[in-house]
């Protein structure tokens, strides 16, 4: 017998060889695409049962929402979001690939790197926001017992204390020494993250029940948009940028979704998997959030929309301590999934040779500690309307173009080959697709004027209205004319041959 009949060849051999090829980013075989539909619900659960979560209901109340405005909104934009969600989904499930190697067939085989950059640096903001809410759950909890920990002068430049900035640093080598050890750790957090969160949510949530004196006061709290109240008649010009903010909470994970659906065992998997754990875990943990937050209204006479501060309010030491491990616990293994998986693979696409997973992993610690994340949780505004919408005006044309391409221009079909080739079919203009550019350009523009009102670069008198007043459906402005755009582009441009250059 020949021992070289026995070799199975290499499926990966034409293209391991390509500066655009290193095995984090190669299409995942057919026998390790073993998640189904309880993996795709579970990994939704451990993602959506986190702080921020809890923080995003919480800020629609301090908004001026009652409770059933805020649950409706978060649930509309959790159902919107899943649309694409499932959509993009599928390349990765069809191919195996993930989602920075799914964006060179629209974008170039370079060109990939500018979504791809853009996801990146928006999980970086994430990272840092979860690694911020970590740090500061354990400063919070410790300054309980050692009280002079809550002063303290702040430091220049970052506005913090220094006992802040060392509790912050102190969770932050925790999840680099979490991203060092690598996946099997991380899937082991979320393992065991999800239950924690919603036992210490429910935990909170009797708790405000008892102490509220029921439901029924607790959820009584009038909507500030009612006849006779602070904010009469003003809810659309309210709700409108809110949906666009739910929209933009997961608006990253709609993009690469690819980087968990590549392990998907069928469609069928990920789009029920997906469809029952997304939705109902983040409308169940909004409720605890808004129920919460309600009842501080009630219980302190002020409205607490951080659940560490309302856990400070608790004397009891063991209480304390197990709050501040499962809280520690659950944002580490949310931050891992949701917010280093995606960016390590964003910064190995621009040298795949090169940058690892676990350097690209570090290269996301680094910038999320640059972009302060303490500022974007400063207040309900800064965190809806600064942060989730103005990086939605970013997210929705990179949607709309990757959709576009694959359901209408390909028709669902990608050359996997020519994916991991610089001279291949998808190397456009130098490996940079002009359309996919321009298309990208044109959805961002429109809301780019209202985001610079918003954070107060430019006056607001110097806009006309109407464009001010579009920044609160940046994310629906900019997903449908990329798409509409880049089909136009495609028209007169067709990607079907090999030549193509635009």
């Amino acid at each position: 017998m020949n021992p070289a009949a026995s070799v199975k060849p290499d499926p990966l051999a034409d293209i391991r060889q390509s500066n655009l090829f290193n095995e984090d980013l190669a299409p995942v075989p057919l026998e390790r695409r073993t998640w189904k539909v309880g993996n795709f619900a579970a990994l939704w659960i451990s993602m959506s049962a986190c702080i921020p979560t809890y923080m995003l209901a919480s800020s629609l109340i301090g908004g001026g929402m009652n409770w059933w405005q805020a649950i409706l909104t978060i649930f509309l934009g959790n159902l919107i979001v899943l649309v694409p969600m499932i959509l993009n989904a599928h390349a990765g499930t069809a191919y195996g690939i993930p989602f920075p190697v799914y964006c060179r067939a629209s974008f170039g085989t370079l060109g990939a790197n500018i979504p791809a950059l853009l996801r990146a640096f928006v999980a970086c903001g994430w990272f840092g926001i979860q690694t911020w809410i970590g740090g500061s759950a354990i400063h919070k909890i410790l300054a309980v017992f050692y009280p002079s920990m809550a002063g303290g002068n702040l430091l220049p430049v970052l506005g913090i204390t220094m006992s802040q900035f060392v509790c912050f640093m102190f969770f932050w080598s925790i999840n680099m020494a979490v991203i060092y050890k690598g996946i099997e750790c991380i899937r082991w957090l979320l393992v065991i993250k999800a239950p924690l969160l919603i036992a210490l949510g429910l935990l909170l949530l009797g708790w405000a029940y008892q102490n509220a004196g029921g439901f029924g006061p607790m959820l009584s709290q009038p909507s500030a948009f009612e006849p006779g109240q602070a904010k009469a008649g003003q809810f659309w010009k309210f709700f409108v940028p809110g949906l666009t903010g739910m929209i933009g909470f997961w608006a990253t994970l709609s993009l690469n979704i690819p980087d968990f659906s590549r392990y998907a065992k069928t469609q069928r998997d990920q789009v029920l998997g997906q469809t029952l754990g997304l939705p109902i875990t983040m409308a169940l943990y909004a409720f605890i959030g808004v129920a919460v937050t309600s009842a501080t209204t009630i219980i302190y006479k002020e409205t607490l929309w951080d659940p560490v501060d309302v856990l400070t309010r608790f004397k009891n030491p063991a209480v304390l301590i197990l709050a501040m491990v499962a809280l520690c616990i659950a944002t580490l293994a949310t931050n891992i999934a949701a917010n280093v998986v995606s960016p390590a693979n964003d910064f190995a696409n621009l040298s795949p040779k090169r940058i690892t997973f676990r350097l690209g992993g570090l290269i996301t610690g680094v910038v999320g500690i640059l972009m302060m994340p303490w500022k974007l949780l400063a207040n309900p505004e800064s965190y809806i309307f600064d942060w989730l919408i103005g990086y939605g005006a970013l997210l929705g044309p990179i949607g709309g173009i990757l959709i576009a391409d694959y359901f209408v221009v390909r028709r669902r079909r990608l050359n996997i080959t020519a994916l991991y080739q610089s001279e291949g079919e998808y190397k456009y203009t130098n490996g940079f697709s002009i359309t996919a550019i321009l298309a990208f350009v044109l959805g961002v523009l429109p809301s780019l004027p209202g985001f610079l009102v918003q954070v107060k670069r430019i006056p607001a008198a110097s806009v006309p209205a109407a464009l001010v007043g579009l920044y609160g459906y940046a994310w629906f402005v900019g997903f449908g004319i990329a798409f509409a755009v880049y089909l136009f582009g495609r028209q007169i441009s067709p990607t079907a041959r090999p030549s193509a250059t635009i």
